[in-house]
Parts: C-alpha cells; sequence; structure tokens
C-alpha cells in the first residue's frame, strides 16, 4: 500500500466533497443529534459507497492503459464541469426526514441511509473509482477515501457551521474544481502519449 497514494487521494476528495450536499445535510443531522450517533451511521455509508467505487476502478483497470487514462480524463473533466455549473442548491432543513427517536440505531441509521443515497453515482464516487484505475492500488485508494469522507462528514457534524462562516462555499467548489482539470489534463496526455 502507497501512502502517496492515499495522501493524493485523501486530498482530492476530501476537496471534492466539502461543497457536497452530504455535507450540508450530515451538518442538519449533528445539529439535531448526538455527533457520534450521526459519524457512526455516515462513516458506514462511506464504506460502502468507497467499496462500490474500488470495484468499479478495479474494472476500469482492466483497459488498456491508453484506454484507461482516457477515460480517467474524460470522466475527470466531467466532474470539474459537473463543479463549475451546479446551481447553488438552497438545503432545506425538512429535507431530511427525521428518526423517529434518538436511540443511536435510529440516529445512525438515518445518517447510514440518508448519506448512501445521496452519494450513490456522485462526484467523489466516480473520482474514487478514477484514482483506483489510475492507481491500480486499491487498498490506498480506499483507505485515502474513505480517511477523506469521513474527516469532512465529521467536520460538518461537529463544525460546519464554523468552517463556511470562514471559507465561502465557492471558493471550495472552484479550488476542486481545478484540482480536477489538472488531473483531467495530466490523464488525457499520458492517454495521448502512451
Amino acid at each position: 500500500m502507497s501512502i502517496t497514494v492515499a495522501a493524493i487521494t485523501f486530498g482530492i476528495i476530501f476537496v471534492a466533497e466539502l461543497p457536497d450536499k452530504t455535507a450540508l445535510a450530515s451538518l442538519v443531522l449533528g445539529t439535531r443529534y448526538r455527533a457520534s450517533y450521526v459519524f457512526a451511521g455516515i462513516a458506514a455509508a462511506f464504506a460502502v459507497h468507497v467499496a462500490l467505487a474500488i470495484a468499479a476502478g478495479s474494472l476500469l483497470s482492466l483497459l488498456p492503459h491508453r484506454w484507461v487514462e482516457g477515460v480517467v480524463g474524460a470522466l475527470f473533466l466531467a466532474g470539474a464541469l459537473m463543479l463549475l455549473l451546479q446551481k447553488e442548491e438552497e438545503e432545506e432543513e425538512g429535507a431530511v426526514r427525521e428518526p423517529s427517536s434518538n436511540g443511536f440505531w435510529r440516529v445512525a441509521g438515518t445518517g447510514f441511509v440518508m448519506v448512501l443515497i445521496a452519494e450513490f453515482g456522485d462526484l467523489t464516487q466516480i473520482a474514487t473509482a478514477n484514482l483506483a484505475a489510475k492507481y491500480s492500488d486499491p487498498l490506498a485508494v480506499g483507505l485515502g477515501a474513505w480517511l477523506a469522507l469521513c474527516a469532512v462528514g465529521g467536520l460538518a457534524v461537529v463544525g460546519g457551521q464554523k468552517l463556511m462562516q470562514y471559507v465561502p462555499l465557492t471558493l471550495i467548489t472552484r479550488i476542486a474544481a481545478v484540482v480536477m482539470l489538472v488531473l483531467a489534463g495530466v490523464s488525457i496526455v499520458a492517454a495521448v502519449t502512451g
């Protein structure tokens, strides 16, 4: 397992996940319920999310190297465009269905289901699959992605409101888009040059 690959994955996924609706929904749950219960549910959902992405990336890695670089470059470019063109979505507090009790299983289950559904096919899942295909180190990519998703989820649950006071969401989104554009360029050049 490469620590470098895990660190690169962590950085990319962390930045890409910050402006995501899941972070905002986790923030809402964190303000209403015990933080540890919410975090347990979202961390479990992120583990499933990463496992699915790693499986998809492993299948991509079976293609010839130039094809993989081309597909990865195109998907990173699509991810950057998604970030740059997304509309500012206003999150309604009512959008998160509240559990009927404050017990661990109810709160963690609500967080798990909410994140699992919201993250399916999401930008970070696509980016994780791309990184798994690019680096052929599923353990490092999986660990880096899961830790990044959990870090963002933890920040959202515990201190999301403070972060948004100091760092505008549009700036975070633009930084993530620039990182994706750079990765798309590197992958496309690698696909063309062989």
